[in-house]
């Protein structure tokens, strides 16, 4: 059966069906397609359903709707552009291949063990954080960053994963003892992984402990990233929790800056 002599309306739905990425794959087959992939009948089916909910806080969604009429427009400038949503403690974003559900916890909505407490940590401001604070270590001991997420807020069907966003800026104390990381849904079993958060660690200098770890890789913004663990999120009212944590050795450690943690389709 030749797809092209089907009505273009059709051939819309059909691509509807499929993902953002197979949409613009499939415009370049012919005019045909390539106007039945543009259409906004497609890529309202690629964008949230609830979108306007999320964005309600934000008051940007009757700017974002003016500002890019065209459906397939607006679904490329969320996936481009982080919207701080959640009066700023929280970032929302579509991936781009699936138009999946991505969010950034910041750094004022985890727990940090002594967070409010100048001696040990403080609060600034970088140009380059999408977010209005971040918590730079000052220097601590005992290391611990915990939050919580509902699965409610995510796609459903999705293995996601989760991520620390960070920077290092003279840091010390990180390379005694790995950090541990812990991800899982609350009442099941947790994820937990050891990591070498400082990739600027000479190997010859670890001891076997460290050099089979992962280390963080740096992002496209300049961040830092590692990945915490993962979980599939099956759609129903759960909560996720996540830590990062190193207190077990005595050693004080400073120069860690957290941007916040981040949820992205695996």
């Amino acid at each position: 059966m030749d797809l092209q002599a089907l009505p273009e309306g059709c051939i819309a739905n059909i691509i509807s069906l499929t993902t953002p990425l197979d949409a613009i794959r499939h415009s370049l087959i012919s005019r045909t397609f390539s106007s039945a992939a543009q259409s906004d009948s497609v890529w309202e089916r690629f964008l949230p359903s609830d979108l306007e909910t999320i964005l309600s806080d934000s008051h940007q969604f009757s700017s974002l709707i003016a500002a890019y009429p065209s459906k397939k427009a607006l679904y490329l400038h969320l996936s481009d552009h982080p919207l701080l949503i959640d009066h700023g403690r929280k970032s929302f974003q579509l991936d781009k291949a699936s138009g999946k559900k991505c969010y950034m916890i910041a750094a004022r909505d985890l727990t940090i063990i002594w967070g409010s407490t100048p001696q040990y940590w403080e609060w600034i401001t970088l140009p380059e954080s999408r977010f209005e604070e971040v918590a730079k270590l000052v220097a601590v001991c005992w290391f611990e960053i915990s939050g919580k997420i509902s699965t409610s807020i995510l796609s459903p069907g999705t293995q996601y994963a989760a991520f620390l966003v960070f920077k290092l800026r003279d840091a010390q104390g990180f390379h005694y003892r790995p950090a541990e990381l812990t991800v899982g849904i609350v009442g099941e079993t947790s994820y937990t992984r050891s990591v070498c958060l400082d990739p600027n660690l000479v190997e010859r200098r670890l001891d076997d402990s460290f050099r089979a770890l992962d280390r963080p890789k740096e992002r496209s913004d300049g961040w830092l990233e590692i990945e915490m663990g993962d979980f599939f999120n099956l759609g129903l009212e759960d909560e996720v929790e996540m830590s990062v944590s190193e207190i077990k050795s005595n050693w004080w450690k400073h120069g860690f800056v957290l941007q916040g943690i981040e949820f992205r389709p695996k």
